[in-house]
C-alpha cells in the first residue's frame, strides 16, 4: 500500500490477507493448477506494490498514444499503425529515462513523470496482435490489475476479439473504464452518439452493469498537452481524468487495490467450485454404480436361495417317494405268508434293491449334479452382468482420461478408470478363465466330503461298510447306496411290518436331514466363496469412492466458505 492506512483500513487488510492465505493453501490442496496459484500469489504480492493501471485493447485501438497523452509526453512509447509494442511496457517512476528487460517479455521503463509517483501504468499488446503469445501475455498480466483502462477505437468499436478478451477480464471481477479512442474522426455528432451509444450498449451487456464510457481523442489531448490548449476539450480528455483522478484518490487506490486479490480469490473459489461440482457428480456416479452392483448382488442372493430351495425340495422328493415304496415293499413283503422267502436274507435285499431302492442314488446324484452346474453357472454369470455393467461405464470414464481438463479433474478421472478397470478386467478374467469342468469338479470333492458322514446313517457292519468306505471317495452313488442297504438289515424278520416302516422312515429322515444340512452348508460356503470374490474385486474401488467422496466434501465446504467470506469482504471494501 501506499498510503498511511486507518484502523478500518488496516482490519480489512489483515483479514482480507488471512482469508487469502487460506484460499491459497485450499488451492493447493484440490490440485488447482500451477497458473491459478501463481496468478493469485501475484494479486497477493500487489498489495505491497503501488497501484496498477492497466490499458488494454487491440493494437490499432491508439494504446500507446493514449497513454503518452494521459503522461503529458508524447515521446514515452513508440506509436503507429502497425503492432508496434511488441512487448509488456510497465512504466515506473524513475529520476531519468531508462528501460531494461524483465521475465515474460516485460519491459520496464521509468520516466520523471508525476503521475508514476502514486501508480504504475501497463502498456498491453493487441488483444489481436499477430504473435498469439502477446495476448497471452496480456491476459496473463490481467489478473495483477488493480484497474483496467480499455480502449476500443471509434473506427472500429468492440470487434469480437475485444469482446472475447473483456469476457476474460470480466471473469476476473476488475474495475474497468471504457475509453473510445479516435472519437475526432467523426464530422457530425449523430454519427459520435451511435457509437457511443453502442459501445455502452455492449459493455453493459458484457459486465452486467452501466459501464464507465468516454469518448476521447489521445491525437487532441497530445497537442493540447503540447501546447495547443485550444483542442483540450476537444479531446475530451477532461472528462475522464476527472473520473481517473476521483476513482484513485487514496480511498479509491486502497479499495481497488484490496478488490483486486479479492475478486481474483473469488474467481478462482468459483471455478474450483465449478470443478468440484463436476467431480462431485462424477463419484456420485461411481455410489450409483456401487449402489447398483450391490443392488444386483442383493437379488442374486434372493435368487439363488430360493432357487436352491427349490432344488434341494426335488432331492427330498425322490426320498419321499422312495418311503412310499417302502412302506408298500413291508406291507407285501413282511407278511406270514412270506415267511419262506423272508428266511433268505439275500432274497429279501435284493427284492428290497429292486423295489425300493431302485436308482435312488443315481437320481440324488444327478440332481446334486445339475445343481453343482447350476452353481457355477450362476456364479458365471454374476461375473458377466458385473462385468457387462462396468463396461457400459467405462464409456463414460473415458471422456475424462489423463491429459484433459485440470489437474485434480484428470486426477480424480484417471484413478476412477483405474480402478474401474480393473474390477471390468477382474470380472472379465473370470468370465473369459472360467473352466467350467474344473469348477463342478472341485464343488463334487468338497461335497463328497461333507456327504461322507452320511453314510453313517444306519451302516451295518461287514461287507457293506467296506464297500462304502471304497466308494465314498469316488462317487456320491456309491455313498448313498450304502447308507440305504445297509439299513436293510433291521426288516428281514417277520412280524415287525410296523418297526421296519417307522424304522425306515427314521432313518430315511435322519439321512435326509444329514443330506440337506450338508448340502445347504456347502452351498453356502460355495456362494460366500464366490460373494468374496466380487467383493475383493470391487473393494479397492469401494474405498476410493468412500475416501474421494470425504475429500471432495471437505474441500467443497471450504470453499464454499471462503466464497461467503471473500463475498462479505467485497462488500465491506465497497462500502468504504
Amino acid at each position: 500500500m501506499d498510503a498511511k492506512l486507518t484502523n478500518e483500513q488496516e482490519t480489512l487488510l489483515k483479514r482480507s490477507r488471512d482469508v487469502l492465505g487460506q484460499v491459497r493453501d485450499t488451492l493447493a490442496s484440490s490440485s488447482s493448477t500451477a497458473e491459478e496459484r501463481e496468478a493469485l500469489a501475484e494479486s497477493m504480492r500487489q498489495l505491497d506494490e503501488l497501484f496498477l493501471l492497466v490499458v488494454a485493447g487491440e493494437f490499432n485501438a491508439g494504446k500507446s498514444s493514449f497513454v503518452n497523452a494521459l503522461l503529458g509526453t508524447d515521446g514515452l512509447l513508440q506509436t503507429g499503425v502497425t503492432p508496434t509494442t511488441s512487448q509488456i511496457w510497465l512504466l515506473k517512476h524513475g529520476p531519468e529515462l531508462t528501460e531494461s528487460p524483465r521475465e515474460k517479455g516485460v519491459w520496464v521503463q521509468t520516466a520523471p513523470i508525476p503521475m508514476l509517483e502514486t501508480l504504475n501504468i501497463v502498456d498491453t499488446p493487441g488483444t489481436n496482435a499477430i504473435n498469439r503469445e502477446h495476448e497471452a501475455l496480456t491476459t496473463d498480466f490481467i489478473p495483477r490489475s488493480d484497474l483496467v483502462l480499455f480502449l476500443t477505437s471509434a473506427d472500429r468499436p468492440f470487434s469480437e476479439s475485444e469482446r472475447q478478451f473483456l469476457e476474460k477480464i470480466g471473469n476476473w471481477g476488475k474495475k474497468i473504464i471504457f475509453v473510445i479512442n479516435k472519437i475526432d474522426i467523426f464530422d457530425n455528432e449523430d454519427e459520435r452518439e451511435k457509437v457511443i451509444q453502442f459501445v455502452t450498449d455492449s459493455a453493459r451487456e458484457l459486465i452486467g452493469e452501466k459501464p464507465n464510457v468516454f469518448p476521447v481523442s489521445a491525437k487532441l489531448a497530445q497537442k493540447a498537452k503540447a501546447g495547443n490548449p485550444q483542442h483540450w476539450d476537444a479531446s475530451g480528455f477532461g472528462p475522464m481524468e476527472d473520473h481517473i483522478e476521483k476513482t484513485l484518490d487514496e480511498k479509491g487506490r486502497f479499495r481497488l487495490k484490496l478488490l483486486n486479490p479479492i475478486g481474483v480469490g473469488k474467481k478462482l473459489v468459483d471455478t474450483r467450485l465449478e470443478y468440484i461440482s463436476g467431480d462431485w457428480s462424477m463419484l456420485e456416479q461411481d455410489k450409483q454404480l456401487l449402489s447398483d452392483i450391490e443392488g444386483q448382488m442383493s437379488f442374486y442372493d434372493e435368487d439363488i436361495e430360493r432357487n436352491f430351495e427349490a432344488r434341494l425340495s426335488e432331492i427330498q422328493t425322490i426320498l419321499y417317494e422312495m418311503e412310499q415304496r417302502g412302506n408298500t415293499f413291508f406291507d407285501d413283503t413282511l407278511r406270514i405268508g412270506r415267511i419262506p422267502d423272508l428266511v433268505r436274507g439275500s432274497y429279501v435285499a435284493e427284492q428290497f434293491e429292486t423295489e425300493v431302492l431302485k436308482d435312488v442314488p443315481r437320481q440324488i446324484e444327478d440332481r446334486v449334479g445339475e445343481l453343482v452346474d447350476w452353481m457355477v453357472e450362476q456364479d458365471l454369470r454374476q461375473w458377466t452382468a458385473v462385468s457387462d455393467h462396468l463396461s457400459k461405464r467405462n464409456d463414460v470414464l473415458m471422456n475424462r482420461v489423463v491429459g484433459q481438463g485440470t489437474a485434480q479433474e484428470s486426477t480424480l478421472a484417471y484413478d476412477r478408470q483405474r480402478l474401474v478397470d480393473s474390477i471390468s478386467k477382474s470380472a472379465r478374467k473370470s468370465v473369459d478363465t472360467y473352466d467350467k469342468s474344473y469348477e463342478v469338479d472341485q464343488i463334487n470333492v468338497r461335497i463328497r466330503e461333507a456327504l461322507a458322514g452320511v453314510a453313517g446313517l444306519g451302516v451295518a457292519a461287514g461287507v457293506t461298510a467296506a464297500v462304502i468306505i471304497t466308494v465314498s471317495s469316488v462317487d456320491i452313488t456309491g455313498v448313498l447306496s450304502g447308507a440305504l442297504i445297509g439299513a436293510l438289515g433291521l426288516f428281514v424278520f417277520p412280524n415287525r411290518r410296523n418297526k421296519a416302516k417307522k424304522d425306515l422312515a427314521e432313518r430315511l429322515s435322519n439321512m435326509k436331514n444329514e443330506l440337506m444340512t450338508n448340502l445347504r452348508d456347502q452351498f453356502n460356503r460355495e456362494h460366500r466363496r464366490s460373494r468374496q470374490r466380487l467383493d475383493d474385486a470391487i473393494a479397492p474401488f469401494s474405498r476410493f469412492v468412500r475416501a474421494e467422496s470425504t475429500k471432495v466434501e471437505g474441500v467443497r465446504d471450504k470453499l464454499m466458505d471462503l466464497e461467503h467470506e471473500l463475498g462479505g469482504l467485497s462488500q465491506q471494501v465497497q462500502a468504504l
